[in-house]
């Protein structure tokens, strides 16, 4: 995709005004350079601030807190991987944390639990954002000053307007899901040598993100889902972003995906895949449930597959890409409810 400096620009200024960045702040890189949070909110907006930056190198859950403590920095911006990580750390890990502001959580959905959880622990807040990479970074971020929402990924930052349409186009009201278009001079001016993914990604100065959410009376946004990892199912549409917040809530639950797998009946059923927290073992009919107790049936995964952890991108996402990849043969550990 093509970003100029103008792009740049405009985010990191939308940037330093929703999170009130000024020369006392102070940002501790975890994230690569390589990706737009690294780079903007991690780097370049505290330093058009007048702060500063300290670059950790790589991330490791176990030294993180003593390189918190010796450089006290105010802010740091990571991924809920990162934050799950931490969360796990062994109980006598008791950090003195009182530089931070906050933490940034954004590249992933977090689950309220975990946002909760890390709160709770270390006594800072976490404010989650929301963004991709053809608005050069971020479009919405809960506020540091001001109510945040949990569950919600926050109002549209300065200078970036978010609306949420339907299939013709026409903007839907509050609480409806839909598609969730973003325009600020932070979009992208388009794709590199792809006309027509520009043109079909960028309609009438709007930039069609493919996500899938709901506005509330506030204007928070509340991501749903990826249009393209929509689960069909005999019909009937399943969110697997749904079933894993359910599926978060099991407190031995330290990673959960669902990913859609062929179905000769159904044309495509929701799998699960969870990892448990360190130490801890997850039971699949109790994981089945407990999701049996929230969920209609229709929704409820044909397969539970228990790994020690969730295979990642380089960046820290979980990556459903390779998870499809396994959904079939069932693995010894799947439970499958009947359909």
């Amino acid at each position: 995709m093509r970003l100029d400096h103008a792009n740049l620009t405009a985010q990191c200024i939308s940037v330093i005004a929703a999170l009130g960045l000024g020369p006392a702040d102070h940002s501790l890189l975890i994230l690569p350079l390589f990706h737009a949070n690294g780079i903007v909110v991690g780097t370049l907006s505290p330093l058009l601030a007048g702060g500063r930056t300290t670059v950790a190198g790589r991330f490791r859950a176990e030294t993180f807190f003593a390189q918190v403590e010796r450089v006290r920095p105010t802010y740091f911006s990571a991924v809920p991987t990162i934050y799950q990580m931490l969360a796990d750390l062994p109980a006598d890990v008791r950090p003195d944390t009182a530089s931070i502001r906050y933490g940034v959580c954004g590249a992933a959905p977090a689950s309220v639990e975990l946002l909760a959880k890390v709160e709770q622990r270390f006594g800072f807040p976490l404010v989650e954002g929301y963004g991709l990479s053809e608005c050069t970074c971020v479009a919405t971020v809960n506020p540091f000053d001001g109510p945040r929402r949990a569950g919600t990924v926050g109002p549209a930052i300065p200078g970036v307007t978010v609306r949420v349409v339907g299939p013709d186009g026409a903007e839907l009201p509050a609480g409806e899901p839909g598609e969730v278009l973003i325009a600020g001079p932070n979009v992208m001016r388009g794709y590199l040598n792809r006309p027509e993914d520009t043109r079909t990604t960028l309609v009438d100065g709007w930039l069609r993100t493919g996500d899938i959410g709901r506005l509330d009376a506030d204007g928070y946004l509340t991501l749903v889902d990826r249009a393209k990892d929509l689960i069909i199912r005999g019909g009937e549409n399943i969110y697997p972003k749904e079933i894993e917040a359910v599926i978060y809530q099991l407190p031995q639950v330290a990673e959960a995906a669902v990913v859609g797998r062929p179905d000769p009946r159904f044309g495509e059923v929701p799998v699960l895949f969870v990892a448990p927290v360190p130490g801890g073992s997850i039971d699949a009919d109790e994981v089945l449930a407990h999701a049996a107790s929230r969920l209609a049936k229709y929704k409820l995964p044909a397969q539970i597959t228990i790994l020690s952890s969730l295979p990642k991108n380089p960046v820290g996402k979980l990556d459903k890409p390779t998870l499809r990849g396994r959904t079939a043969p069932p693995a010894p550990t799947a439970h499958a409810p009947h359909q």
